[in-house]
């Protein structure tokens, strides 16, 4: 009984600085804030790198101030700050509601942007960004939407200041997405499916022309069309590889369907 009543009594002592800790977690550290001091403060949390203040601080400045004169930057602040803190999910919500919202918007380009930059970086998680691993292998659908909303920026505003890293990242976005067909149809290739393997193989050379797969699609095809008996399609096959690519591994490995 001694005990219970010592606990009773130390517990009777300790709630209450819990409970001041508790409401000091949960104060409005924003209360009373001009939108000017909270842009001020999201702005000198940018500088530090803190991604995650900067969002609250946006977020809370869009909250309170919507129609405000840091309207359009606070929401374009925001998406900057899912981007970089890695709320992808977030990020993309935000960019496609400003586009939405605001499709003249003389900086609508650098959401575009952010939003291609977003999906970019989904495929660089931390695996296949320090460890030798091939990220074609994966699913690409990020690969394909970030290079979509490349390409929709650049019909769009073809002179944007971003233009240039927008078309550098679809080339590789574009070899990625080659490449990974490349693997559908290698995969066919070794089960021995190979009008499956063909179609892909086709299809390669139809939507990625340039890229380094070409050639390997090329004999996908040679091989295909020559274990399916069509002849003609197989010597067309090998006669364009020859044409483009004479000397090339890929050359060699189908030459002796032809000796």
């Amino acid at each position: 009984m001694f005990y219970l009543n010592k606990l009773r009594i130390i517990f009777a002592l300790i709630i209450p600085f819990l409970l001041v800790g508790c409401k000091s977690d949960n104060k409005d550290i924003y209360k009373g804030m001009s939108a000017d001091q909270i842009y001020a403060r999201a702005k000198k949390n940018e500088e530090k790198e803190r991604y995650g203040d900067v969002a609250k601080d946006y977020e809370a400045l869009e909250s309170r101030f919507p129609y405000g004169e840091y309207s359009d930057r606070s929401q374009i602040g925001l998406i900057n700050a899912y981007y970089k803190n890695n709320d992808s999910a977030l990020a993309i919500t935000a960019a496609d509601r400003f586009i939405r919202m605001n499709p003249h918007h003389p900086n609508v380009d650098y959401v575009y942007y952010l939003k291609g930059l977003v999906t970019f970086e989904q495929n660089y998680t931390f695996a296949f960004r320090y460890l030798p691993l091939d990220r074609s292998s994966r699913d690409p659908s990020s690969a394909q939407e970030s290079f979509d909303t490349f390409k929709e920026m650049l019909d769009r505003f073809p002179h944007s200041q971003y233009a240039p890293d927008a078309r550098k990242r679809m080339v590789f976005l574009r070899n990625q997405l080659a490449s990974h067909e490349l693997q559908v149809a290698e995969y066919y290739v070794k089960r021995r499916a190979y009008a499956s393997a063909a179609n892909r193989a086709s299809y390669i050379i139809k939507h990625f022309e340039k890229t380094p797969s070409i050639p390997k699609a090329l004999a996908i095809l040679v091989v295909s069309y020559q274990k399916l008996g069509m002849q003609p399609l197989a010597k067309d096959a090998y006669k364009t590889l020859e044409a483009n690519y004479p000397g090339s591994q890929e050359l060699k490995s189908v030459q002796d369907y032809w000796q």
